[in-house]
């Protein structure tokens, strides 16, 4: 196995993740398929045919059905996939019907070796969303145990082996796991357990704070698998986060209900009157057109379009990584639902470890758009601001805070910055900076480096972002200026964030001039 990233943007990246069947593209999604029921709703190859050239299949059902049969036939030829295939060894089982689904950790991982399983999950222990924090933990010592006899049979394969990391909404445990677990030899790939009932629930944030926990614990040159991340929803924030592979039957389940996938969210068929997508299902039939189909049949076009929906976000992250764009991409999808609101704010939280693996310098580089405050947590952003943190004024004779209009740049090229020149008040011993909701403060030689330049603002920030503003002002004036220097402040009443109210408390400083020019 090898795991080569190729690109990345946040902590998310594109790799190329090589097996012995072939190589997955990453971010990747793994479409679920049942080793019994498959073939007569939607065969594997066309969900191959879709775009999916990977698929994660049960090895738990195929091997209570076929048995050794499986191991003469291999994997592929059982469901009917000629891509890379992921197995399980079952756990999914084990959350939906508990203890009483018996499984032997050593034997499932043996018999996914035996049927030529290309990336295989050991037998663990999922931890319920609604699990007591003694059953969670109980979940991560068993899962943890397994793992560490497993490896002593794995040994040299050349099966890409996961380690699931348990624990669930016991964000302690989930860290417990990561650690113990980044410690056990034998593993090529890590993923993160038990969300599917959290995320049936739309409890994003959780997701949100259970994948960060792991990922800033486990090594970063391992990729890292989401199970049950079933939804476009998802999808984008996951990846900011890390992940880098997703499963679910999500696409056929919804299918059989009667639900129709949107990046948006999820309808009713019955409740549309129209189909919003030009994917091939949706370019033909019409929803009574679908309502009045065979069962079967209404399945399997379902069935399609949700794979279509599913494989146009992942070509659609894929594209904001390359872009440097995923910040953006996240802030849209968290205005189509409250709950992917929360999972922004819930990422926020982990903005400064997110800076630190964003890529500094990208060969395309964008402008970025600046919404609202959950922008001001850019990793752009926060490396501006660490900047202006380390610079000193304190031997400057005159400073000189100036306005800076979001539709007007290189700021040197402003109409106000071009009327503090004409009056005189900037010379060869003064030190110029622009003020900025977002970026608060900035060198006014620096305009021209990305991306001061490269930016689009909306010209009504709000209140909060204001505030932001002045806080750092006021940082510079605490710190970074002495009483000794002249302080110059231009107000502009064109613009809400330098009208000269917003500045009264500076002029109790003795050394502080306002200067209106607008």
């Amino acid at each position: 196995m090898s795991f080569e990233v190729r690109d990345k943007d946040l902590a998310g990246r594109i790799g190329r993740l090589k097996t012995k069947s072939g190589v997955v593209e990453t971010p990747a999604f793994f479409p679920v398929i049942n080793p019994v029921k498959q073939g007569r709703e939607l065969p594997s190859e066309e969900v191959r045919r879709i775009g999916f050239n990977q698929v994660i299949t049960n090895a738990y059902i195929i091997k209570q059905s076929l048995g050794d049969k499986a191991k003469e036939l291999g994997v592929k030829r059982v469901i009917g996939f000629s891509g890379v295939v992921m197995t399980d060894s079952g756990a999914y089982q084990i959350l939906r019907y508990g203890r009483k689904v018996k499984i032997d950790p050593v034997e499932i991982a043996v018999f996914q070796r035996d049927i030529d399983s290309d990336i295989a999950v050991i037998a663990d222990i999922p931890t319920r969303d609604d699990a007591s924090y003694e059953e969670a933990r109980d979940s991560v010592e068993e899962t943890l145990r397994r793992a560490r006899i497993t490896a002593n049979v794995i040994g040299e394969s050349d099966v890409v082996w996961v380690l699931p990391i348990q624990g669930g909404v016991h964000l302690d445990l989930v860290a417990r796991s990561a650690e113990e677990a980044r410690l056990i030899d034998g593993y090529d790939m890590y993923a993160i357990g038990s969300p599917v009932t959290v995320l049936e629930k739309y409890d994003f944030r959780r997701i949100v704070d259970m994948v960060a926990t792991a990922k800033t614990i486990l090594p970063l040159d391992k990729p890292v698998h989401l199970f049950g991340g079933g939804h476009p929803l998802i999808i984008p924030f996951m990846v900011a986060l890390g992940v880098d592979s997703f499963d679910s039957a999500s696409y056929i389940l919804y299918a059989r209900d009667g639900r129709y996938m949107s990046e948006n969210g999820t309808y009713r068929l019955t409740d549309l009157e129209y189909l919003p997508c030009e994917c091939e299902v949706c370019s033909k039939y019409t929803p009574k057109d679908l309502m009045s189909l065979e069962g079967i049949e209404r399945v399997k076009l379902l069935s399609i379009h949700n794979l279509h929906v599913i494989n146009k976000e992942i070509k659609r992250v894929k594209t904001a990584v390359k872009e440097g764009r995923l910040w953006e991409l996240i802030e849209e999808r968290a205005r189509t639902h409250p709950s992917l609101r929360e999972a922004l704010n819930a990422l926020i939280k982990y903005a400064g470890w997110i800076e630190r693996l964003d890529p500094r310098f990208k060969g395309d580089a964008h402008a970025i758009f600046l919404y609202d405050d959950t922008s001001y947590h850019r990793p752009e952003l926060i490396r501006h601001r660490a900047f202006v943190e380390k610079m000193d004024f304190k031997n400057e004779r005159r400073v000189i805070l100036i306005p800076g209009a979001p539709d007007e740049k290189p700021f040197r090229t402003s109409r106000t910055y071009r009327k503090v020149l004409a009056s005189g008040l900037i010379d060869q011993e003064s030190r110029a900076l622009i003020y900025i909701p977002y970026f608060n403060v900035v060198p006014v030689e620096l305009d021209e480096v990305f991306p001061y330049s490269q930016f689009e603002m909306s010209l009504t920030p709000s209140e909060s972002l204001v505030r932001h503003m002045l806080t750092e002002i006021r940082k510079i004036f605490h710190s970074k200026i002495t009483d000794s220097s002249e302080v110059i402040i231009v107000t502009c009443s064109e613009h809400s964030w330098s009208r000269s109210e917003l500045f009264e408390e500076f002029k109790k400083s003795s050394n502080v001039r306002l200067v209106e020019l607008c």
